[in-house]
């Protein structure tokens, strides 16, 4: 369950996996790697770019839960889209060999970490969530350029990962008290 710091700890928790696994090769430094759209990318060798939330059904609670004198509604389940992209400032005979490095890293990591949990799960996160799915989202390239819409900014291989379920915790919560006391009435029935 998380509070509404859940997207920036979704975000930090999924900087701090690919920090620690793309540095110092092929990427030399942690900061580096960031959030930011592939046009305000700015030096980054790898940024992640949320695009998209949508509500997970299939996770959907509908159960109350309990705190302690107060029910609180359900969290929202919620899915976050993100796109991957690399970025270098080599030369323009290497520029692309060196993204295609970084981005096939990244892949890699999300791929063998497909279940974000545990240490790498940052803020409201780490308070138990439970497990975060991370998913490549096969994408025809005709959808991959109209994702793409930066302005000036020419296209760069990208890919699109799905991220969920967050649960989202609702602020609403329902008083509920205790029985203290119960009076119970039995009636007699005619015998006969």
């Amino acid at each position: 369950m998380g509070g509404y710091t859940v997207i920036a700890d979704l975000e930090a928790s999924m900087l701090r996996l690919l920090r620690d696994h793309l540095t110092p090769d092929p990427v030399p430094r942690p900061e580096l790697i960031g959030m930011a759209s592939p046009r305000d990318a700015g030096d980054l060798a790898l940024s992640l770019f949320l695009f998209n939330v949508k509500e997970n059904g299939e996770s959907r609670r509908t159960g109350m839960v309990d705190r302690g004198g107060v029910l609180q509604y359900p969290p929202q389940a919620l899915d976050f889209y993100f796109l991957m992209t690399a970025h270098s400032s080599a030369n323009r005979l290497t520029r692309a060999l060196d993204e295609h490095r970084i981005l096939g890293r990244a892949m890699q990591v999300f791929y063998d970490n497909a279940v974000l949990s545990g240490t790498y799960l940052e803020g409201t996160l780490a308070e138990g969530n439970g497990a975060i799915r991370m998913n490549l989202v096969s994408m025809e390239g005709e959808d991959l350029l109209k994702l793409w819409q930066f302005g000036d900014t020419p296209y760069k291989l990208s890919v699109v990962y799905r991220v969920g379920p967050v649960m989202l915790d609702s602020n609403r919560v329902k008083p509920v008290s205790r029985v203290v006391e119960r009076h119970i009435v039995l009636e007699e029935k005619d015998g006969g």
